[in-house]
């Protein structure tokens, strides 16, 4: 390990504090807005629109954000971007406290919030490489996401709690003071300076230049072309899954019971990313990313299959155990492969195609639940009498049913993964970009 990168890791760990501590806060108000928005419209569809509205600034956005990343010194592009989301969560708790928050104020607030997360979330990911050494690159991504599986776990429980004593609006005061927190760190402290690669100066000019540079990287390695085919295809199917599971669940169950089984797959996650920060995942990482895949989809293929709200939360269980192994080893396999001067546009292009297909899942899981699938298992409904003797009949069986499809998808995706050569040997034919610490 290098001096510097020893002096570095310190401030790994303090922004890395800060940014859960913010998470946290915002996992509280995620929860406390989801519940809020379904119980005031009663509709899939415009419950899913919050997701699209979540994700349509990341694609249009990203590149551009990405390249200026690359530009500017991302310590500062993170504490400007928690500061814009923060200072949104502020806007919708002022509306809430004032009687004016209508359902529409939360689809322009997580269009703005994920704005600002096109500009921290590259600029996060690349800040990793300047922090921590390239052999401890997965161990850093599992101590990222034990935070984010911490979050998981106490989030919910403690928002349902919250609902009941504070209501809404301390929950949105609560997140707007974890903003601070986070703010806080990256004020104090300070990244080692970005050393410029020559191939990095070789493609330096406008930025649109440095822009399409993101693309040509990626398009010009056909292994990580095969990676971001897999993540979009199964991200489609998680995309799907996260605009229904609430509508799912609480058809069947109510919001505290909600809390407790989104608090049972954040226990799935925390034993997932202790796994990673003490296994550091397989030698080979690309064996890790699809067989975790193909666990995740079973998962979610269970979660359909039955109403059992126990059945469900131990589905939760094991997709979340398996996230953190799949993002983990999938991060490592990038951040080696790419130099940490060009992963900021690499990483933004590489997050704009591997979402690519979400606003067409985020934009028909609601319609194709509320006006599909749901009367086909509704009683009585053209699917009752076949399906619905497999997996029952009446409210939430469509979700069901869409929740079986998109996890047979994904296992299928994994299995196509591992018989393409290109993806299945992307570790060998594509040099490493960081070098190894000393």
């Amino acid at each position: 390990m290098s001096p510097s990168t020893a002096r570095a890791l310190p401030v790994f760990y303090l922004v890395s504090l800060g940014e859960f501590v913010s998470l946290l806060g915002s996992s509280l108000t995620s929860f406390g807005l989801g519940v809020w928005a379904y119980q005031h419209s009663h509709s899939a569809t415009q419950f899913a629109l919050i997701s699209l509205c979540a994700v349509l600034p990341g694609l249009l956005l990203g590149p551009l954000a990405g390249t200026l990343v690359d530009r500017w010194d991302r310590r500062l592009v993170m504490l400007a971007a928690d500061l814009g989301a923060g200072l949104t969560t502020l806007a919708i708790a002022l509306l809430l406290l004032t009687g004016r928050l209508e359902v529409w104020h939360i689809y322009i607030t997580a269009a703005v919030s994920a704005a600002c997360g096109a500009f921290q979330l590259p600029a996060a990911a690349a800040s990793v490489t300047l922090l921590v050494p390239k052999d401890k690159l997965s161990q850093a991504s599992g101590l990222m996401q034990l935070g984010q599986a911490v979050a998981q776990i106490v989030a919910p429980a403690l928002a349902g709690a919250l609902l009941l004593w504070v209501g809404l609006p301390g929950i949105l005061l609560i997140d707007c003071a974890t903003f601070l927190a986070a703010v806080g760190v990256l004020a104090a402290v300070r990244f080692p300076p970005l050393q410029r690669s020559a191939e990095a100066k070789a493609h330096s000019g406008s930025l649109i230049r440095e822009t399409l540079y993101g693309w040509r990287y990626i398009l010009a390695r056909p292994g990580l072309v095969a990676m971001l085919a897999l993540v979009a295809a199964t991200n489609f199917c998680l995309a799907v899954v996260s605009a229904l599971f609430t509508p799912l669940m609480l058809t069947l169950t109510t919001p505290d019971r909600l809390g407790q089984v989104m608090t049972v797959g954040g226990l799935g996650m925390l034993a997932g990313s202790v796994t990673l920060s003490v296994w550091g995942g397989p030698k080979r990482r690309i064996h890790g990313v699809l067989g975790f895949l193909a666990l995740a989809g079973f998962s979610i293929l269970l979660g359909g299959a039955s109403p059992s709200v126990p059945v469900i939360a131990g589905a939760a269980f094991g997709f979340f155990f398996a996230q953190p192994l799949i993002h983990g080893a999938l991060q490592a396999i990038w951040q080696a492969k790419t130099a940490p001067d060009v992963q900021g546009r690499v990483f933004a292009a590489r997050n704009m195609f591997a979402t690519l297909m979400s606003p067409l899942a985020f934009g028909l899981a609601g319609p194709l639940a509320d006006r599909v699938f749901e009367p086909l298992l509704a009683p009585g409904g053209a699917l009752a009498g076949s399906v619905g003797q497999l997996i029952g009949v009446g409210a939430g069986r469509g979700i069901g049913l869409i929740f079986i499809g998109m996890g047979l998808l994904a296992v299928a995706a994994t299995v196509v993964g591992y018989l393409y050569p290109r993806l299945a040997r992307v570790e060998d034919e594509l040099p490493d970009a960081v070098p190894s610490a000393a």
